[in-house]
Order: structure tokens, then C-alpha cells, then sequence
């Protein structure tokens, strides 16, 4: 009885195997097939298929995709004040770090800015950068070298548009676009590392 048992469970493996959908995150967005061409009518630049977006993440729940619109809106109300404050490694105040953002209190302080690709889906994501090169002494509340401050990466798939053909020869057809995943290192914030060389 067993020996018939491990069969039908090997042969029920293979079958779900055989028939069950690939995953979505592939080299192409499409599983059978070349992937399809579209034209600026059919997809105006900024959009991308809804059958693709689906069965995308949720992309809007990534922080990466959810801080553009709160980082967009405290551009336009800084603009007219003239550059950007905490464009660069400050010193650490204890009295205010209380209050403020986890960003601005740490030991490793970033900033975000908005990253805008016209042949990415989503076209705008929030990127780290560190303030520092090394990081903030929690005894002088000023920048050390004995750490070094490196940002930290998150992989996000994201759609890719590429000029494709729509004949046989290959060549790109003007205004013929389809759309490949990509996998990327979004840098999300900054901490603190030892230093690879001694001083």
C-alpha cells in the first residue's frame, strides 16, 4: 500500500507542476510567447497594462511608492524658501532628535529625494541618500569617522518599458513599446558599519 501511495502523491506533484500559473516577477510579463507591442494610443506614456498592474505587488504599500506624495507635497511648500535644509551632516541636538523623524534623529541621518524614470512603472520612487560619511558620536552629537554611514537596499520588482518590433525583422518600430520586469536596489535609509580600512 504504500509503495502505490508514494506514486500518486510524486504523480499529483508533477501534475501541478505541469499546470499550475509561473509566478509573476519572470524575465518577460508575458509566459507564453513574445511579449506584446503596444502603441502610445493604446497606452499613453505614464500608464501600464491593467492586467499587468493586477497581478503586480501592491506597489502603494511599499514605502519606496507610498512617500512620493507626502515628499512632493513638502517640495512645493519649501520651494519659494529657497534650498533644501538638511542637505548635509548636521549636528545632532538631544533636545530636538526627541521630535523629530527617525531619519533626522539617527546616528546615520538620511534624506529622501524623488527618483522619476518615464520607462519605469511606478515612474516615482522615494531614494535615501546619507547625510554623513561617517556617522553622529551619541557623545559630541558631531560626525566621527570611526563608522562609516552606507545606505541600506530593498528589492522591488518594477515594469520596465522598452522599444520592441512588431514585424519579423526586429528592428524597433517607432513608438512600439512593451514592458519587462526588473528587478532593483532601492535604497531605503542609512546605518552605521565599521570602516573596511583602519585609520
Amino acid at each position: 500500500m504504500l509503495l502505490p501511495g508514494l506514486l500518486l502523491l510524486l504523480w499529483l506533484s508533477a501534475s501541478l507542476a505541469l499546470h499550475s500559473p509561473p509566478l509573476w516577477g519572470g524575465p518577460h510579463i508575458h509566459t507564453r510567447g513574445t511579449p506584446r507591442c503596444y502603441s502610445d494610443k493604446e497606452l499613453p506614456l505614464g500608464q501600464a497594462p491593467a492586467h499587468l498592474l493586477a497581478r503586480a505587488a501592491k506597489w502603494k504599500q511599499t514605502l519606496p511608492v507610498a512617500l512620493v506624495s507626502s515628499l512632493e507635497a513638502v517640495d512645493r511648500r519649501k520651494r519659494h524658501k529657497g534650498p533644501p535644509a538638511g542637505t548635509q551632516c548636521s549636528v545632532l541636538q538631544s533636545e530636538e532628535a526627541l521630535e523629530a523623524d527617525i531619519h533626522q534623529r539617527s546616528i546615520s541621518p538620511w534624506r529622501y529625494r524623488v527618483d522619476t524614470d518615464e520607462n519605469r512603472y511606478p515612474q516615482k520612487l522615494a531614494f535615501a541618500e546619507c547625510l554623513c560619511r561617517g556617522c553622529i558620536s551619541t557623545r559630541t552629537g558631531r560626525e566621527t569617522a570611526a563608522l562609516n554611514s552606507v545606505p541600506l537596499h530593498q528589492s522591488l520588482l518594477v515594469l520596465r518599458r522598452q522599444p520592441c518590433s512588431q514585424d519579423t525583422t526586429g528592428a524597433p518600430m517607432p513608438g512600439a513599446f512593451e514592458f519587462h520586469v526588473e528587478s532593483i536596489q532601492v535604497p531605503i535609509g542609512c546605518t552605521c558599519v565599521l570602516p573596511r580600512v583602519v585609520l
